[in-house]
């Protein structure tokens, strides 16, 4: 399908706009519009999920404390417990990152889905509570997230985790973004030898900032003025969440597009939406990804927007993209060690 044909609306996406409200004006601090947000995620999440939630004695939850720079986190870790397994079984590791423009979102927001991928695809998962800007600005987000991820690491017997059987760093929008800039960190970094990262999974991430692109790649990348609803997500409001997450464009820890190598990364499964305003990007990602030789996996949904799975969950495009969620890390698991780029 020519690319400028991905953002030509799903019939049932059109459907779904046509029932919104016209768009409130955007505000001025991010922060004043937290609770609302998340406790309207949180309804829609909660309707979608809870019918589906596993026996509550097929998993255990536990909530940690971890430090962190001036402050600590929460973690919430999941693990299954299926019946005739011993207390010494252990399964692979989904280190999970929630979205919401790094100023919205906590651990609640995935929760219930990800008890469900818990259960039903045998992983145990740490689900990290980053703090939000504008709050919390750059690179606090980063460096909390990956704070999380080494203590993950560290402590992996506790939460009945092997990583030798998979370690995926995965998130959704502003979550795909920290997971992208955590795949790079632990790739350099010495603490990892032994226990390498071995995929990572962006659902719709944000890779460049609007003002950095490379001049070699701005005909790939105009999806961000071009495309998206200010009812549901635009280039205009992302601009909002740049401009209070507090990072230089150019920063590569904000745009890991930039980042200098790509080499060596753990293999990648990437979730672009066609009518999404960071789509071009993600597709670009895909591709330099592939170019460093990076095994990567790229699955587009035309016509769809930023998070439509949320507001469209039984339309065959939002039940295929859980799908391939769930496939995207079956495949990331299945493939042979080694396989980083």
């Amino acid at each position: 399908m020519p690319e400028d044909e991905l953002a030509l609306l799903n019939p049932e996406y059109a459907a779904l706009l046509e029932t919104l409200p016209p768009p409130e004006p955007l505000p001025e601090n991010l922060a004043d519009v937290r609770k609302e947000q998340d406790d309207a995620w949180l309804r829609i999440v909660k309707s979608i999920n809870e019918p589906l939630l596993p026996p509550e004695s097929s998993y255990r939850v536990q909530d940690f404390r971890v430090p962190v720079e001036q402050g600590d986190i929460t973690v919430r870790c999941l693990t299954p417990t299926p019946p005739g397994t011993t207390p010494q079984e252990n399964y692979p590791l989904l280190y999970w990152i929630h979205g919401g423009g790094w100023a919205s979102g906590s651990v609640e927001i995935d929760d219930l889905f990800l008890r469900i991928i818990c259960v039903e695809l045998r992983m145990s998962i740490a689900n990290v509570g980053y703090r939000l800007c504008p709050e919390h600005k750059f690179p606090v987000p980063v460096n909390d997230a990956y704070a999380g991820l080494k203590w993950a690491a560290q402590n992996a017997h506790q939460l009945s985790a092997s990583l030798h059987k998979g370690f995926i760093v995965a998130g959704f929008s502003a979550g795909g973004n920290l997971a992208a800039v955590l795949a790079h960190r632990a790739r350099d970094d010495p603490f990892f030898e032994g226990r390498r990262l071995t995929g990572q999974l962006l659902q719709v991430p944000e890779v460049v900032h609007p003002d950095a692109y490379p001049t070699q790649y701005r005909d790939q990348l105009r999806s961000y003025r071009t495309v998206g609803d200010p009812r549901v997500f635009y280039g205009e409001e992302m601009d909002l969440h740049y401009a209070q997450y507090g990072a230089q464009p150019f920063n590569p820890e904000c745009s890991p597009l930039l980042l200098p190598s790509h080499m060596g990364l753990a293999p990648a499964y990437i979730q672009v939406c066609g009518a999404d305003p960071v789509r071009d990007e993600g597709i670009l990602y895909a591709q330099v990804l592939q170019d460093a030789g990076v095994t990567t996996k790229l699955e587009i949904y035309p016509g769809d927007g930023h998070g439509f799975h949320f507001d469209l969950p039984h339309s065959k495009a939002g039940l295929r993209f859980v799908q391939d969620f769930k496939d995207g890390l079956k495949w990331l698991l299945a493939l042979p060690s080694g396989s980083a780029g």
